[in-house]
């Protein structure tokens, strides 16, 4: 049975994720041959972190001929908020609000980013009165 789902990828986890994401599926050579040069990442490394992100539930696996060729379990959109989550119960207190408050008052956020986070607020607050 594998085991249950890690609430946040490695760097090298998300590596990979984001190689099947934009390939699925894809097999052990095509994801090493995905990946940027300089990391220079042995063959069996990539099958280790693919075994381990199978094992963690992030991946399924099947057979085509010899290869086995992985695809994502977890989409995309559902990793995110998986990780946003454990973010926020980790760093924030459990609190979202405390999250946006340490973002609208990030000064790496450039003018138009921090009107547009202000403006889906504005629109979210009018959609629930």
């Amino acid at each position: 049975m594998p085991r249950k789902k890690s609430p946040t990828l490695t760097e090298a986890e998300l590596r990979l994720m984001q190689v099947l994401w934009d390939r699925d599926p894809a097999t052990v050579g095509e994801v090493s041959k995905a990946l940027p040069r300089r990391l220079n990442l042995a063959y069996n490394t990539v099958l280790t972190t693919l075994r381990i992100l199978e094992q963690k539930g992030y991946l399924k696996r099947t057979k085509r001929g010899r290869a086995h060729v992985y695809a994502p379990a977890v989409d995309r959109h559902s990793a995110r908020r998986s990780a946003l989550k454990h973010i926020i119960s980790r760093f924030f207190d459990g609190s979202p609000e405390l999250l946006m408050q340490n973002l609208l008052e990030d000064d790496h956020l450039n003018p138009d980013e921090l009107a547009h986070l202000r403006q889906l607020l504005a629109g979210q607050d009018e959609g629930e009165q």
